[in-house]
Order: structure tokens, then C-alpha cells, then sequence
């Protein structure tokens, strides 16, 4: 995934051109510390604050420079207006957020008033359309059946959550202004990997190259257990 928003990044941004992030929910803050090395001013809105405890440990290893461009604050992603004015970052970020929200639309809307006009969104959800591939590959069939009626699923942590549609949050970007400008599978492949021993050197990288091919190409992305969105402020 982060090679599909550096991607999306390139596309809206001069190369070198330090940019405002905000990321929403950024957990232990794999994106979060990626981008403010690569330059950026990153500001982490979370709402846990364990794992706000986590990602102040990890940003505390990184050099006094890095440091100085990241502020991470306490609070939820459902409240922007509360800390931030509109127009103050030129990409938001919302990664493995949307499922644990019932209902995501207020939410979304308060991303796109702070997003700069041109600002980029980026959305990483659980593929509704695709509930039913995981359970079915396990042979799980009770499950399987359950996800092509209900958006509901139980995640990988034993938390009862939801997944969202391509259709849906399609017109959803629409109405808040921020329009959907590409979008991508992620764990088309992958995502019954979990527990075993992770590929390196040459295998790892045709593992990154034939994810990163499949998760642009049709239908494969459709399939993906997540979907990356990327919708532009005023696009």
C-alpha cells in the first residue's frame, strides 16, 4: 500500500515539496514515521492512548529531525473540526479506521473540510464485496455464506466490525467533495498468510510485485480482502 499512495503522491506533488499530513487512527505508526522521514510534517490523530503510547516510544528512537516534524494528539478521528481549521493538511489519511465507525459518512465528511482543495484522501477499508473469500478459502462455510448477506464480520482480534463497499463509498466521496480519483485491491494474495514464515530477499520482492500488479489490475482487485481508495478535494 504504500507504494500505492507514494504513487498517488507523485502524481499530485512536485518531487521535494514538503507536505501536511494528517493521519487518522495511525495505530504504531508504520505510515506515519515513512512519511515524516521522507520530509513530510505529519500530525497522528489517535483515539487509543496505548497505542498513542507505542507510536510516542517508536517516534522517540527516530533522529532529532524526524521528531521535529511529527505531533501526535489524543483524539478521535469523528471530531477533526474539534483540533484542526478546514483546509490544513494537503492529504488525510484513514487507515484501518472506517470498520470499527458504524456509521462513516459524518466522519468522512469532517476529513474532506480539513484536506486542502487538490488534498489527497486516502481511505484503507475491508472489502465488502469480498467478505466471503476468506472464510470460503479456509473452508469455513458457515461464514462464507453469513458475508454475502451482512457487512458485518469478526476481525482477526475477536472484535465484532464491518466492511464497506466500493459502490457505497463511491457516492459517499462524491457528496463530500472529494471524489474518487483511483482506487486499489491490498491482500489480494496474501491474506491467509497469517502464521507463516514471511519470504525474503528476491521471493519477498516478486511476493511485493505480483500483490502490487493484481491489486491495479481487474478483476483481481476486486477480490482483495482490503481496498485502498484515493479520492481529491474538489477533483
Amino acid at each position: 500500500m504504500a507504494r500505492q499512495l507514494d504513487e498517488q503522491i507523485r502524481a499530485r506533488y512536485p518531487v521535494g515539496r514538503r507536505l501536511r499530513i494528517l493521519d487518522v487512527g495511525p495505530g504504531q505508526g508504520t505510515q506515519a514515521l515513512r512519511l515524516a522521514r521522507a520530509g513530510h510534517e505529519v500530525t497522528g490523530l489517535e483515539s487509543d492512548p496505548v497505542m498513542l503510547g507505542v507510536l510516542g516510544e517508536a517516534l522517540a528512537a527516530e533522529p532529532e529531525g524526524i521528531r521535529e516534524r511529527v505531533r501526535l494528539i489524543e483524539g478521535d478521528g469523528r471530531e477533526t473540526g474539534v483540533h484542526f481549521t478546514p483546509g490544513s493538511f494537503d492529504i488525510v489519511l484513514c487507515h484501518g479506521v472506517l470498520m470499527y465507525v458504524p456509521a462513516p459518512d459524518p466522519m468522512l465528511a469532517g476529513l474532506a473540510r480539513v484536506l486542502a482543495p487538490g488534498g489527497l484522501l486516502s481511505l484503507l477499508v475491508r472489502n465488502a464485496d469480498a467478505l466471503a473469500m476468506r472464510p470460503g478459502l479456509a473452508g469455513d462455510w458457515d461464514t462464507a455464506l453469513a458475508a454475502f448477506d451482512s457487512p458485518a464480520y469478526t476481525n482477526r482480534i475477536g472484535l465484532e466490525v464491518r466492511a464497506d463497499r466500493l459502490e457505497t463509498l463511491t457516492g459517499t466521496l462524491a457528496g463530500i467533495g472529494a471524489p474518487l480519483h483511483g482506487w486499489y485491491g491490498v491482500r489480494v494474495f496474501t491474506d491467509l498468510a497469517d502464521g507463516r514464515p514471511a519470504p525474503s530477499g528476491a521471493e519477498l520482492e516478486r511476493l511485493f510485485l505480483a500483490e502490487e500488479r493484481a491489486g491495479r489490475t481487474d478483476p483481481y482487485r476486486a477480490v482483495a480482502a482490503l481496498l485502498h481508495l484515493c479520492g481529491v478535494r474538489g477533483g
